[in-house]
């Protein structure tokens, strides 16, 4: 489930370590029983096929409390821990977020989920049998949330960059005209806020047989009308391509 390098990689590495190394252990209390599991023997209490509910909400409260009493400078082993557990019920929404946009990175959408879950955790109450299901509730929304944030933000021009870029080109009357074509000159209104600038853009007139075809004019000229329920826009003037004005 997890992929090379990314953070979930990581966080599985740290906690599983590499064959034969000592792991993490969980000591639960349920009623009178104590049971010794094992990282993966926890996480398939929580998610395996044969789901033990009370022994699911032990699980959790003990991974919760061991994790609250870590000290800030410790290792983090317990807190490490309480992530890895909540790992397994974030890749559906995962995936999800991936498919609809392209553009967020997993490895971003993974660390906004870790850190969800361990500002959750700080002030989680591993008495209540709800935690492990508020963990993994705040790391899914944390994970839309950000990716959401991500797909609003609009890129912002360079200003000088684009200066530059426009005073570096040639001037209209230099730029060259397709031949026999025709050239849509757009002004908008005056107006206080904003830039504007007259649009201008060229289309050659279509020839068939040698033959000059005038269909591309209605044609040029429909496309760039306005719709008469639409704000106005600028004043648009026709003229032959290279016509003086």
């Amino acid at each position: 489930m997890t992929e090379p390098g990314s953070v979930f990689d990581r966080i599985d590495r740290s906690v599983l370590g590499p064959p034969g190394a000592t792991r993490l252990s969980l000591t639960v209390h349920v009623g009178s029983r104590v049971v010794l599991l094992s990282p993966q023997e926890s996480r398939r209490v929580l998610y395996g096929p044969r789901r033990d509910i009370t022994l699911g909400a032990a699980v959790w409260r003990q991974a919760v409390t061991e994790a609250r009493r870590e000290p800030r400078d410790g290792d983090g082993t317990g807190r490490l821990l309480v992530v890895w557990l909540v790992l397994p019920a974030l890749y559906r929404n995962l995936h999800r977020i991936l498919r609809l946009w392209r553009r967020v990175e997993r490895i971003d959408l993974e660390a906004e989920a870790v850190l969800a879950v361990l500002a959750a955790l700080d002030v989680a109450d591993p008495d209540n049998s709800e935690t492990g299901g508020r963990l993994v509730k705040e790391a899914v929304n944390r994970m839309w949330a950000y990716a959401r944030r991500v797909t609003r933000e609009i890129p912002v021009v360079d200003i000088s960059a684009f200066a530059e870029a426009r005073n570096a080109a040639a001037p209209p009357e230099e730029q060259p005209h397709p031949p026999e074509g025709w050239e849509v000159h757009i002004t908008p209104p005056p107006r206080r806020e904003g830039l504007y600038a007259t649009l201008r853009f060229a289309e050659p007139r279509p020839r068939q047989d040698g033959r000059r075809i005038t269909s591309g004019l209605p044609d040029l000229v429909f496309r760039a009308r306005r719709h008469e329920d639409a704000d106005l826009i600028g004043t648009l003037v026709l003229r032959p391509s290279g016509a003086g004005r």
